[in-house]
């Protein structure tokens, strides 16, 4: 594994656990685990390097985004948690973007 698949589980588990840390703020948690969720789908094309998987997980950072933009505009109390929510998904977007440039085949 390289270091771009390994910065992507790594950002993924900050991820999923930043999603339970709306907890913290009044969010039920069955809700926080059912937002988890959907990040397992990818995990086992993440954990093998899969180009495929790679490449169709970033459409999920997009509702992640949303609602992390949203909250952090909408709900004061809830603000820090937005921010590093926000953060972690943009971090882990770039990352596998960072993973897909760099396990590119390059044909001549």
């Amino acid at each position: 594994m390289n270091a771009a698949a390994s910065l992507t589980i790594w950002l993924w588990l900050a991820l999923a656990l930043s999603l339970l840390a709306w907890i913290l703020v009044g969010y039920p948690w069955p809700i926080c685990v059912i937002a988890v969720l959907p990040l397992l789908a990818p995990l086992r094309g993440l954990l093998r390097g899969s180009r495929y998987t790679y490449a169709w997980a970033t459409l999920f950072a997009i509702p992640y985004l949303a609602f992390a933009v949203t909250e952090l505009l909408v709900n004061p109390q809830a603000r820090w948690v937005a921010a590093i929510s926000l953060l972690l998904v943009f971090a882990w977007f770039c990352a596998m973007i960072l993973f897909l440039r760099a396990s590119r085949v390059h044909r001549e």
